[in-house]
């Protein structure tokens, strides 16, 4: 396609050369910059895609998008000035793919917690039912039963838009997707059509990226404000925000509760360590699902479901075979009755709920053992509150490494020793190496003892000064298990609200 026909689907540039090249791909990395590709140049985290300039057009590039015309003679080059080069990428990138996100039912999930599940639900409902579905979410990336990994939560606009594109030519119904803050803030969503949006909680998390809860706010809220007239705006009015995300939408209003009267309700009538029996819009639903966090879940799942026109008796059916995600309430169980799970619990509002959960199921005897650390380089005020959750639930806690980045792992520790009063120190234990923190809570559980390993959850790495090391907190689980000669697999499904 000619960059005329770019230009004539673009609103807000102004043009500066009157070259009209063919142009074969669009990238913001100047690297894959190249004759017919289109450079745009972004402000990013870490550098600036404006100084990178010289170097795509000396790699061929005939356009360039920018905020800013760089100062000398290119006589070659058309500049295309924009207002913010991010958002016109994900213009270019729904122009380059011929808009997928118009040819598919999307539907996006949004909030703290519970965007994992209720995305990857959806679209394991969805195959159920007989439709073709793709999904994007912080696991990886499916079209139809096909597994594409993935770094993000919400890739970037050139992927995402390529994704989606493949959804149809593999003839794609819907889409499900995790609408992580991260994305919305940095306008990778943009130019995409929602048929629908959920919000599910706001919780303390990423101000290290949004410096204050207020603007964390503002940036999920603005994803609903963005929503069409004609799609749906679903959120859970048991979080206080959850009526905040709808004030100024233009969407249809719709909100789910387990407490409060909504549009979509779920009663829970019997809870027992093997699953719930729940009743959603007065039919009854066992679930081998556990956790009022699941109620939740499966409540929005259930009012997605239903606002897409699927049969209603027929979503009660196939709901009821939905089980664990991976990473989300893992459960590996040895012979002699130890219980550990593996959960992607990062937050102090998602471990407090993971804890409450496993508290419910365990009885007066048995203990509950804790292996928790936080991510380095990341929100720093969420640390002692997270060691603060953990020691209250449980009988032992081991504060350990997640994944430490380019910070000293010990100095996280203290920082989320700092959460712990005086009369927990007892306690608490530190060690540093997340192998021998798991192992030791092993070696402390006895039969009937619970271990939680919060943080990483599906993640097989652990990332030190800028190198993932190959780590999975269940192999390592399950290791100790088989050397001790004692190790069952169980498919008990929990899963956590991620």
């Amino acid at each position: 396609m000619k960059l005329e026909k770019y230009i004539n689907q673009l609103q807000g540039i102004e043009r500066f050369g009157n070259g009209n090249p063919e142009i074969e791909s669009i990238t913001f990395d100047s690297r894959k910059a190249a004759k017919g590709v289109i450079f745009v140049a972004m402000q990013g985290t870490n550098s600036n895609g404006h100084d990178f300039i010289p170097a795509a057009i000396e790699a061929g590039a005939p356009v360039i998008v920018c905020e800013k015309i760089p100062e000398g003679i290119f006589p070659n080059t058309t500049f295309l000035k924009v207002k913010n080069s991010a958002e016109t990428l994900g213009y270019l990138a729904n122009i380059y793919y011929n808009y997928p996100s118009h040819k598919l039912e999307l539907v996006g999930v949004t909030g703290t917690n519970g965007k994992t599940t209720i995305a990857t639900l959806l679209y394991r409902l969805a195959l159920e039912m007989g439709y073709k579905a793709g999904l994007i979410s912080t696991i990886a990336n499916y079209i139809n039963g096909k597994k594409f990994e993935t770094n993000l939560t919400t890739p970037d606009a050139l992927i995402l838009n390529s994704l989606m594109s493949q959804m149809i030519d593999q003839g794609c119904d819907y889409c499900f997707m995790e609408a992580s803050s991260h994305a919305i803030a940095q306008k990778r969503i943009t130019g995409l059509k929602f048929r629908g949006g959920v919000f599910t909680n706001l919780s303390h998390d990423h101000l290290d990226y949004h410096g204050t809860f207020d603007n964390y706010l503002k940036t999920k809220k603005s994803f609903f404000d963005n929503l069409e007239k004609e799609a749906f705006a679903l959120v859970n009015l048991d979080d206080r925000n959850g009526e905040v995300m709808i004030q100024n939408t233009k969407a249809q209003k719709y909100t789910y509760s387990i407490r409060e009267i909504a549009d979509f309700k779920t009663k829970i009538i019997e809870s027992i360590p093997e699953g719930m029996a729940l009743e959603i819009a007065g039919k009854e639903l066992w679930t081998p699902l556990i956790g009022k966090f699941n109620v939740s879940n499966l409540t929005a799942i259930y009012g997605v479901a239903e606002l897409l026109g699927w049969e209603k008796d027929e979503i009660i059916v196939k709901m009821s075979k939905l089980t664990s995600v991976e990473g989300r309430c893992q459960t590996i169980r040895s012979d002699n009755g130890i219980t550990a799970i593996v959960d992607y619990a990062h937050t102090p509002d998602a471990l407090k709920n993971i804890i409450e959960t496993l508290n419910m199921i365990r009885k007066g005897g048995e203990r509950l053992i804790i292996v928790v650390g936080a991510g380095g380089n990341r929100d720093v005020s969420k640390r002692p509150e997270m060691a603060q959750e953990a020691v209250n639930g449980c009988d032992t806690v081991i504060l350990t490494s997640d994944n430490p980045r380019f910070e000293n792992p010990e100095d996280i520790i203290n920082q989320m020793f700092e959460g712990i009063g005086n009369a927990d120190l007892n306690k608490v234990l530190k060690i540093t190496d997340r192998r021998e923190a798991i192992r030791t809570a092993c070696t402390l559980a006895k039969k009937g003892d619970f271990i939680l390993v919060a943080g990483k959850g599906h993640e097989t790495y652990q990332e030190i000064k800028g190198i993932k090391y190959p780590f999975d907190d269940r192999e390592i689980i399950n290791d100790f298990f088989e050397k001790s000669k004692n190790i069952s697999h169980s498919n008990n499904s929990i899963i956590h609200n991620s």
